[in-house]
């Protein structure tokens, strides 16, 4: 009983030294600029959880690892018959999930996918780089204005700086692709908008704020991180993808790109 006396008033001290420490260590990280001036996000980053099968809270089932959600409030604001597509697309996925037929995985499912993501900066432009599929996309941040009248599997990409936060506006969706691998989907009039923070040395907050009027109640949004990969000789390597390759007897250049990763070479090559 009587150590407990003692080493409660220590544990009580340390807390009172340690935590307003470890308070300042996060509040006074700098983040490295470019030649610039803006927040440097260049490297080779990852995102890990389970958001890529299902942005909600979920249950392990068919090629789906149980995972909590990252929608800010838990569940998405769907209307009502959304929500019914939404079970179906579930119910169906094997065969309807665009990433399975081999399609770009769209915004901001890509961020979310378990394969490095490269990001490159320049004057007046960010590039990310994706391993999935060889998909690229040019964000330009001099201010020009959406394109119009078209539709991008990735939508159209605007971006620019708020502080030392790297915001891009993405518009002219196609309605093919989906957010996840669990069915949640939307339509050509999603608007999504990005947040990049560079918090931490290997860590980038991840922020999106979606809307939709044809699919969703309001506006909502997720929040998840990208963890920066730093192995020796790290570079992002291929993934074709061949949207019939189990039907044709080559399981392992199979269209499930969540559940089987590495690098494939086309074998007519």
């Amino acid at each position: 009983m009587s150590v407990k006396r003692h080493i409660a008033p220590v544990i009580a001290l340390l807390m009172v030294v340690l935590f307003p420490c470890l308070i300042l260590a996060a509040d006074t990280y700098q983040v490295p600029r470019t030649r610039s001036g803006v927040p440097d996000l260049q490297g080779i980053w990852q995102a890990y959880g389970t958001a890529a099968w299902n942005l909600e809270d979920h249950a392990a089932s068919y090629q789906l690892p149980a995972g909590r959600s990252v929608v800010v409030g838990a569940e998405i604001p769907y209307q009502p018959w959304a929500r019914k597509q939404r079970d179906e697309n579930f119910r169906q996925r094997r065969d309807r999930d665009p990433v399975g037929q081999c399609y770009m995985a769209g915004v901001p499912r890509i961020t979310t996918m378990p394969f490095p993501l490269q990001i490159f900066q320049g004057n007046n432009y960010v590039a990310m780089l994706s391993e999935y599929v060889h998909t690229t996309r040019y964000i330009p941040t001099d201010g020009r204005a959406h394109m119009q009248d078209v539709e991008f599997w990735m939508g159209d990409s605007r971006g620019h700086w708020e502080g030392d936060t790297l915001v891009v506006d993405v518009t002219n969706f196609t309605d093919q692709t989906w957010l996840d691998a669990s069915g949640n989907f939307h339509s050509g009039k999603l608007h999504v908008v990005e947040s990049y923070t560079r918090i931490a040395r290997d860590v980038i907050k991840y922020q999106v704020s979606i809307e939709d009027p044809k699919v969703f109640t309001r506006q909502w949004n997720i929040e998840t991180t990208l963890q920066l990969r730093e192995e020796p000789g790290l570079q992002l390597l291929e993934y074709a993808c061949y949207a019939y390759a189990e039907e044709e007897g080559f399981g392992q250049l199979g269209s499930d790109p969540v559940n089987r990763r590495g690098t494939v070479n086309d074998k007519n090559k």
